[in-house]
C-alpha cells in the first residue's frame, strides 16, 4: 500500500479483514485523491473531534482506573 509498500492482501490480513474490503476502500480513496476531494467533509471533520475528545476521555478513565488498582494493591498487601 502507499505508506507501507505491503500489498492489500497483507495489509487487510494484518487488519483482520477481506482484501476486497480493503481493496474498495482503497479505491474509493485513490479515487477522491484523483478528483481533488481528499480532504474531510465537515461530517467527517465533526465525527474526527467527537472520536478524537472520546479518547481522551477514554485514556483519563483508564489512567484513574491504573492508579486504583495500585492503591488497592498496596492496601490489600499492607494487611
Amino acid at each position: 500500500m502507499r505508506e507501507t509498500g505491503k500489498s492489500i492482501a497483507a495489509v487487510a490480513r494484518d487488519l483482520g479483514i477481506k482484501d476486497g474490503t480493503l481493496a474498495n476502500w482503497v479505491a474509493m480513496d485513490r479515487h477522491r485523491r484523483e478528483a481533488g476531494n481528499g480532504g474531510l467533509g465537515e461530517d467527517e471533520r465533526a465525527e474526527l473531534v467527537r472520536l478524537r475528545a472520546e479518547v481522551a476521555e477514554l485514556a483519563m478513565e483508564r489512567d484513574v482506573l491504573k492508579r486504583s488498582v495500585v492503591l488497592w494493591v498496596k492496601e490489600a498487601t499492607r494487611r
